[in-house]
């Protein structure tokens, strides 16, 4: 039984996160949906992290074993025919041992933030960014950033659901910056906590309108208390970029 590696693109709009749910659509539930009107099986699609509701992806990876041997190239193509009209495209499928997994043989996660910071209404980006109107010191927000570099307790900029067992994440990169009204929040790590990143983003923000320094954002850290956390940033303008292995 081959194992299959896919990687996956998707708007997150339309779905209550990746997992499945019942009476609920979701990223999941729709590739495995796909994966048996190809195949006539009940596979389970295993991905390498579970995006929220709303959040997207440019390169969301997953893995499935399929009792029936397919190309991989016929398999991409056939997933996509049966994923339509669902916002969601596999871009590449391949054979892979069968000891990878999705989740577990990940060795880093790259995320984007986007944000555009103008006081006009969106109009292409609706659902896609998080507007801003008030302006952004974004230089400052890169500053306050480097302060949470390394490994450190992220109790403050964790949901409180989350289900990790330790707090404790080493972060890699955070490097905010900005062209034109367009901000871009760029993070890598080997993993995040539930809502990390949009937490993060969240109290950056309060940083680039003046609310918060870069002292403020270092003692919300070591509070290690979800209270002390600046606002969460909605979910559309959170992408899941890349999967390293």
């Amino acid at each position: 039984m081959p194992r299959y590696k896919l990687t996956i693109e998707y708007d997150g709009t339309p779905f209550c996160g990746w997992q499945i749910q019942d009476n609920a659509p979701t990223v999941q539930g729709a590739l495995e949906t796909a994966v048996k009107a190809m195949c006539g099986e009940d596979v389970r699609v295993h991905g390498s992290g579970r995006t929220d509701a709303g959040v997207h992806a440019l390169g969301q990876v997953a893995h499935c074993d399929i009792a029936k041997p397919f190309p991989p190239d016929r398999l991409r193509d056939g997933l996509n025919a049966h994923l339509r009209p669902n916002p969601i495209a596999v871009l590449a499928a391949e054979i892979v041992p069968d000891d990878f997994e999705a989740r577990f043989s990940a060795k880093k996660r790259h995320y984007l933030y986007r944000i555009r910071n103008t006081r006009a209404n969106l109009a292409l980006d609706i659902g896609r960014v998080w507007r801003v109107p008030r302006r952004l010191d974004t230089e400052a927000m890169h500053q306050a950033a480097q302060r949470l570099i390394g490994k450190h307790d992220f109790t403050t900029f964790r949901d409180t659901e989350c289900q990790a067992k330790s707090p404790v994440k080493t972060l890699d990169q955070l490097d905010v910056t900005c062209s034109g009204d367009a901000v871009s929040i760029v993070t890598s790590a080997r993993s995040f906590l539930h809502s990390q990143v949009r937490s993060m983003v969240g109290s950056l923000v309060w940083v680039g309108e003046g609310r918060w320094t870069a002292e403020d954002l270092a003692a919300a850290l070591a509070a290690r208390n979800r209270a002390a956390c600046g606002p969460v940033a909605p979910p559309e303008g959170l992408y899941l970029v890349r999967v390293e292995y």
